[in-house]
């Protein structure tokens, strides 16, 4: 697989070949120059303590999404057609993880300066901290959803502030976030969200799904960006992550949430992380694909590039 490593130097125009093309896009679909959207793919995984594999997330979802159709059912539209350029993996660094998050704000910035919708592929976790400190150059108001299974507040672990576990205690010295789905924190992240007040939903108590919505959107900004760590599913349907906890949001749950979120917020960009493909085990690879492309039909269909239901539905939900 080729790489690209000195951020410094790219031509984000003559990198965009990935061998294939998220989707299985055409050429002519997937040219960057056209596209409105980026598939970033960063295969970092350092910390990762429990199953690993995170490496290989971004080919896993890259083959899986050969196999999904682009005509969404749900939307009645083909969001690819706005273009979706697929940039060949991002290198790990040697520096470190404090340069590899480095690399990933340099890339993700000159992305965000030719006017891309940025969807971050990861590996661990991690990497969401070099992504928003890029976005928040580009919007001061902006407001990080984190979709998780875990708080990630430790302030350090295994003696390593940019642990996957802290990731969400830096984006917090960075702007201000909103965590959904956590079932599993430590006694220091218990501490210290307790202390900060910090905006923590836990899974528990997400029963009604209109309270949920709204309680949530009260939160955030006009600007958001969204992390999702994809243990924040059921594991019977994502089992292909590195620390399974039960309970989680199942499909249609979810898709319900982030449809109410895209219309009423201003989402302005995501990364899918901590996918750990299971050798023979599409299924979650596949989920995470599909996942990825529904995510981008919302925030096509809410921008009216396309016509018919998608659009009446999404302007109907932001009417709320």
């Amino acid at each position: 697989m080729n790489h690209f490593s000195n951020s410094s130097r790219i031509d984000l125009t003559q990198i965009s070949s990935h061998p294939h093309t998220f989707l299985g896009l055409s050429s002519e679909l997937a040219k960057y120059e056209r596209s409105e959207f980026v598939v970033l793919p960063v295969p970092y995984e350092q910390t990762t303590t429990y199953q690993v594999g995170t490496k290989h997330a971004p080919d896993a979802i890259i083959a899986a999404s050969q196999e999904v159709e682009t005509f969404d059912e749900e939307l009645k539209l083909e969001a690819c057609q706005a273009g979706i350029c697929t940039l060949i993996p991002l290198e790990m660094t040697a520096a470190g993880p404090q340069g590899m998050l480095e690399s990933i704000g340099e890339v993700i910035g000159k992305l965000l300066n030719d006017g891309k919708k940025v969807v971050m592929i990861g590996g661990e976790h991690t990497i969401s901290i070099g992504a928003v400190k890029a976005f928040r150059e580009k919007y001061p108001n902006l407001c990080v959803l984190q979709l998780d299974a875990h708080a990630d507040l430790r302030d350090t672990y295994q003696e390593n502030k940019y642990s996957h576990a802290c990731v969400m205690r830096r984006i917090g010295e960075i702007c201000p976030f909103v965590g959904v789905g956590v079932r599993n924190v430590s006694r220091e992240e218990h501490e210290f969200i307790q202390q900060n007040k910090t905006d923590i939903f836990f899974d528990r108590d997400l029963t009604n799904l209109d309270q949920r919505n709204e309680a949530v959107l009260e939160r955030l900004g006009p600007d958001v960006y969204l992390t999702l760590d994809m243990d924040f599913l059921d594991p019977s349907i994502m089992p292909s992550v590195g620390t399974p906890e039960p309970g989680g949001f199942l499909w249609y749950e979810t898709l319900d949430f982030l449809r109410e979120v895209v219309s009423r917020k201003n989402v302005v960009g995501f990364d899918l992380v901590e996918l750990c493909p299971i050798p023979g085990l599409v299924a979650p690879d596949f989920l995470a694909a599909k996942l990825i492309y529904r995510i981008i039909g919302y925030m096509v269909a809410k921008k009216g590039e396309v016509d018919g239901e998608a659009v009446s539905k999404l302007k109907k939900q932001s009417s709320k």
